[in-house]
């Protein structure tokens, strides 16, 4: 006769309805006068499953659960067939032998009729003797499909002892690496996600659809106020320097620091603020010698550089700064409006004064020396020294958004992304210690690609040190040395991806294409992490603020660089910046860049909780710990500053390039 473990059991036989007490099973004979108990093992497991809290999270598609221990796995058990946002499910699965520790679950996701796509936040197991697996989740669950989810402890591929875990990884990274695979970008650039569109994009990479909802929103919204305002259809020169104020943003607070700018942006000391605290503070080197290129006198600066000291002196002693634009020469331009447009490749001296300040004294518009490109000085007319400061803002708006911006965040950071998901499994510690640093990156830039970049259309110190002592204290965890790290074939394959298709293989760039000790993997992390949050925020957050007054970063010029002095004027620099709807235009791409839109994650926040084990959570409330004290210190700071700095504010920053 068959046994069955059931809480309640019929006899086949006598149809006799049995009452089956935990840890028994009865016999009873036919003739119903003989009943034997036999105490058997049986383990009963206790499962809660957890559902996200987002409102389309929840399913009515039914899901059921199989445990995979060390020693065997459970029958198919069904969880439920109703689950809702931000809830939890509970139930028993029983065994008829204790299974081990639990290594792997199995989800299944089953649809009688209608496809309902569930979230699966995570999942907990209890086993008999109380000892608590953890199995974090996160993702999507669409159509009929069968999902295995391993144990939450970070575990490097030298710590799987058991073949099914070995396998588990191995087909994880098989099926990552099918579904995350590279294409070239542009030549010479590194290579982006083998996708055209974001409906390509796998669920789970995907913007939130509260977060989508809220950019195609925030993007109508601003361009409908353009339009109506008129702003959109004007194709002509802006009437007075004033009138530009205008279209600033209504938004409340969003119009207090490009007012600032209106009133300073003609300074010279606002002029050398923002190669510190702007958008491209990368972008400034002290020079300790002209170039020949840049044939700058002492005579013709020494009224810029008060009394008592020459340009030779202030070179000596690090008191003089240059810029130099030499990756715009000879780029082609194009028309808008049927208008032909212009590009410089300016250079432009700097010093710093006895006050700490730093000034612009010299520059010269073009590489090339020579009677058609005077070197422009502070002592020159007004409209001289203006207009020749606004050709080199405005070639910093281009390498700030094709470089400093667009390249060495976006693009290096979508590079981080998809080798992480290429090359490290979830069960990974540096899998789990990456990701919460690429949410939403690969949505962001292949829209970026899509819509906008398609033809046609100073850093705070403070912030290194939660990052390094971070990252230090995850990477001591999880590797006792340096032969840990070396010895890690997934950690350099992970290596030698980005190498090879971010940097193209390039040793000029830096980059490894293998790390080797404890120490370079710290730094390589921190490089990684950094650049993804606190690098971006710097070079992004700052967008609107100080491009919202076109003089201060105008995205185009109509006009080509002035070839001689004496011939700017009010009009004819009216007549050279961006006309109207060329304005209205970029601004509604500035302040949606600029914006913080809904379904955030700031830096140190981790809703996901990739990590179980209890030191990794100590480290992370550690680094969220001296976030609030760099927080404290930047809010003081900006309590005494006129203009404040708030973009490396752990409270405006993400975890990740997000938009």
């Amino acid at each position: 006769m068959r046994m069955m473990m059931l809480a309640a059991m019929t006899d086949t036989v006598t149809q006799h309805h049995l009452k089956i007490p935990s840890g028994f099973w009865f016999w009873e004979a036919q003739d119903g006068t003989s009943r034997t108990s036999l105490q058997l093992v049986m383990a009963v497991y206790k499962v809660t499953v957890a559902t996200g809290d987002m409102a389309e999270a929840g399913t009515n598609n039914s899901i059921s659960i199989t445990l995979v221990g060390s020693h065997g796995e459970s029958r198919q058990t069904t969880v439920s067939f109703l689950f809702l946002p931000g809830k939890e499910k509970s139930l028993s699965v029983h065994c008829g032998q204790d299974l081990g520790p639990i290594v792997l679950i199995r989800l299944h996701k089953w649809r009688l009729f209608l496809e309902d796509a569930w979230f699966c936040k995570d999942v907990r197991v209890t086993a008999p003797n109380g000892t608590l697996y953890r199995f974090p989740c996160y993702q999507w669950l669409e159509g009929v499909t069968t999902v295995e989810l391993r144990e939450g402890s970070g575990k490097k591929l030298v710590d799987d002892k058991l073949q099914i875990l070995k396998e588990h990884r191995h087909e994880e990274l098989a099926a990552r690496q099918e579904a995350y695979r590279w294409k070239n970008f542009a030549q010479g650039w590194p290579r982006c996600l083998k996708v055209d569109s974001i409906f390509e994009l796998d669920s789970n990479i995907q913007f939130s659809r509260i977060r989508a909802n809220n950019f195609t929103g925030f993007l109508i919204f601003q361009g409908a106020s353009h339009f109506l305002s008129g702003f959109l259809l004007r194709r002509t020169s802006w009437n007075s320097l004033d009138e530009m104020r205008t279209i600033f943003s209504r938004t409340q607070g969003r119009d207090i620091v490009p007012e600032y700018v209106a009133k300073h942006w003609q300074e010279d000391d606002f002029f050398g603020y923002q190669f510190l605290n702007g958008n491209n503070p990368i972008i400034v080197h002290r020079c300790t010698t002209l170039p020949p290129k840049f044939p700058v006198t002492p005579e013709m600066v020494a009224g810029s550089l008060g009394g008592g000291t020459d340009l030779g002196k202030e070179l000596q002693e690090g008191r003089i700064f240059i810029v130099d634009y030499k990756v715009l020469e000879d780029i082609p331009t194009d028309t808008i409006y049927g208008r032909q447009q212009y590009i410089a490749a300016p250079l432009c001296l700097l010093h710093q004064g006895i006050d700490g300040l730093l000034r612009p004294i010299a520059i010269q518009l073009s590489q090339t020396p020579g009677p058609s490109s005077p070197i422009f000085l502070s002592s020159d007319d007004e409209w001289d020294w203006l207009l020749a400061k606004t050709w080199v803002r405005n070639a910093d708006f281009y390498s700030h958004q094709l470089l400093t911006h667009l390249l060495r965040t976006h693009l290096f950071g979508e590079v981080f992304a998809i080798a992480t998901l290429r090359h490290l499994p979830t069960c990974h510690p540096l899998f789990k210690l990456l990701m919460p640093h690429f949410h939403f990156t690969l949505h962001i830039n292949t829209l970026a690609r899509s819509v906008l970049i398609n033809r046609g259309g100073l850093i705070d110190k403070d912030l290194t040190c939660p990052y390094g002592s971070f990252v230090t204290g995850i990477v001591t965890f999880y590797y006792g040395g340096d032969a840990a790290v070396s010895e890690d074939t997934e950690l350099q394959a992970w290596v030698m991806d980005i190498f090879t298709n971010g940097f193209l293989g390039r040793t000029s760039s830096g980059l490894p294409s293998s790390l080797q000790t404890v120490a370079e993997l710290i730094k390589f992390l921190t490089m990684v992490m950094f650049t993804c949050s606190a690098q971006h925020a710097a070079v992004n957050n700052g967008q609107y603020d100080l491009g919202a007054f076109v003089p201060n970063a105008p995205s185009s010029m109509r006009h080509p660089p002035p070839s001689e002095k004496g011939r700017a004027f009010l009009q004819h620099f009216l007549d050279t910046i961006p006309e109207v709807a060329t304005t209205a235009n970029i601004l509604v791409a500035l302040i949606l860049l600029s914006s913080q839109l809904k379904d955030r994650r700031l830096l140190g926040q981790y809703p996901e909780e990739w990590f179980t084990e209890a030191e990794p959570r100590r480290l992370i409330r550690a680094f969220q710990g001296r976030l609030e004290e760099i927080r404290d210190r930047i809010e003081e700071r900006n309590h005494l500053a006129e203009l404040r700095y708030n973009y490396l504010n752990p409270l405006e920053m993400e975890n990740s390039i997000s938009i």
